[in-house]
Formats: C-alpha cells, sequence, structure tokens
C-alpha cells in the first residue's frame, strides 16, 4: 500500500474514539459534534497537567520528553505522545542533540482506571507504531499510567496488537474518505459518552432518522 500523504492524516487520538465505539468516533471526526461530560473535563484536566512541565529533561541515564509529536505515513496519523522516556542503552539509537544512544519507551496517561476494552492499549501501540516509524527501531514494551490507581502499567506490544492497529486505521481512513458515520448498536456504554444527545441512541434503536422524519410528515 502506498504510503498516506500528510494532508490525508488523521488523529492518532482518534483510535481511541474508534475503539470504543465507530459511531462516536465518526462524529467527533467527520461530522465535527462534540460535547463536553464530566469524563472528558477530567481527561483534558490530566493531560494538562503532564503537558504543561517541563519539556525535556534530563536524570540519571534517562532523557524525559513530553507531548512529543509523533506521526506515520505509513498508517496516515499524527498525534502526542504523552511522554516518552528515551534510555541510554548501547543497543539503541542516537538522539539529536544528546550524546549515547538511547531506547524509547512512550507511556500515556489516562484518568481512571485500567479498561476492559482495548481502546487506551491500542491508542498506545498505535504511538509506538509511530516512533518506530521514526526512528527506525522496533519497541517492544511501552506503559500506561492510569490516574485513579496511580500506578503505571507496563504493556508488551505484540505484533497482534500491531495487526489491529492496522486494519482499524484503515478502516478508519474507508470511513473518512466516504465521510461515513456508522449505524453500531447501543448498550451501557452509552450512557457515559458525550455525544449521546446528538447520536440519538434511543432512536437509533428503532428507526433512522429519515424514517422518523418522514414517517411525521405523512401523519
Amino acid at each position: 500500500m502506498t504510503d498516506y500523504k500528510e494532508e490525508d492524516y488523521l488523529l492518532l487520538s482518534g483510535i481511541q474514539h474508534f475503539v470504543f465505539c465507530r459511531r462516536q468516533w465518526a462524529l467527533i471526526h467527520i461530522e465535527q459534534a462534540w460535547e463536553e461530560n464530566i469524563l472528558t473535563v477530567e481527561g483534558h484536566a490530566l493531560h494538562e497537567r503532564v503537558d504543561n512541565t517541563s519539556i525535556r529533561e534530563k536524570r540519571g541515564n534517562t532523557l524525559y520528553v513530553r507531548a512529543l509529536p509523533v506521526h506515520s505515513s505509513i498508517l496516515g496519523i499524527s498525534g502526542i505522545c504523552d511522554m516518552v522516556e528515551f534510555i541510554e542503552d548501547k543497543n539503541g539509537v542516537s538522539l539529536f542533540g544528546e550524546d549515547g544512544l538511547y531506547l524509547a519507551k512512550p507511556i500515556e496517561y489516562k484518568r481512571g482506571k485500567p479498561k476492559t476494552h482495548e481502546a487506551d492499549l491500542l491508542q498506545l501501540t498505535a504511538q509506538t507504531m509511530c516512533l518506530e516509524e521514526m526512528l527506525h527501531i522496533t519497541i517492544n514494551e511501552a506503559a500506561m499510567f492510569y490516574h485513579e490507581v496511580k500506578r503505571r502499567q507496563v504493556v508488551s506490544i505484540t505484533n497482534e496488537l500491531k495487526q489491529k492497529v492496522k486494519t482499524i486505521t484503515k478502516e478508519m481512513h474507508h470511513y473518512y474518505t466516504r465521510r461515513y458515520t456508522p449505524r453500531v448498536k447501543t448498550g451501557k456504554h452509552c450512557k457515559s459518552c458525550s455525544l449521546q444527545h446528538k447520536c440519538l441512541p434511543e432512536l437509533l434503536d428503532r428507526e433512522t432518522v429519515s424514517t422518523y422524519m418522514n414517517r411525521l410528515l405523512e401523519q
């Protein structure tokens, strides 16, 4: 497959929305709809605390880089890594402005606690794949830090996870190119969605909006 052009890149953060609910992703990224709820407000506040600290800091043999822009022309995505730890290692790669060789380890910060679905995990995997492409390296390990439990969770970046990201980003580009907002099954997750009023989950369970409007006009 030909690499994507920069103007066709999708937001890396959209992977989390897409995995949680394809319709939510389309409403946000295609139809530009957005409503805040307590979950999104808390999430923004957490990321602001991470991003507002020093951008680059060296402690011992580790370089901490926060809010690092990343991209992948293969996946056609771009975004920001909350933090990347570059650890000195003879098997690593050189970094601009730094002596020695380094291994990279992306760290993603999230509100709440570990999820039962893979949305956070696949977003982190996508960040890792971007770093691998940019630095021409292989990264086997990353980490999540959940604000509620205040504990780092080490994540093994497997080929299975990478394949899932490739499949997901391909599907995202397919929907985006067609400007298509898919229908989805509603469920308990709809109650915590910031877009539940725009999505009209109760209506989706019964009929399409166009069918509903046509029926009203015929009455």
